[in-house]
């Protein structure tokens, strides 16, 4: 009976572990994929921006600057 135990705890901290291991990797994921969100994002601004800027100049208009 308690080497069955023993042989128990041992399968659990390894299940544990990896478990551990799964988790750090999803979360270095989750953090890789926020930072191409915020990139692509970033990217779509600039773009939106760029547009409004060639539309003005189109109907005549000075374009006007984002105050920062």
């Amino acid at each position: 009976m308690k080497q069955q135990l023993e042989q128990r705890v041992q399968e659990l901290k390894r299940e544990f572990q990896q478990g551990q291991q799964k988790l750090t990797e999803l979360e270095n994921e989750a953090a890789n994929l926020r930072h191409t969100l915020l990139r692509i994002s970033g990217a779509v601004q600039v773009l939106e921006e760029e547009l409004e800027k060639s539309k003005a100049t189109e109907n005549g208009v000075k374009p006007t600057t984002a105050l920062a």
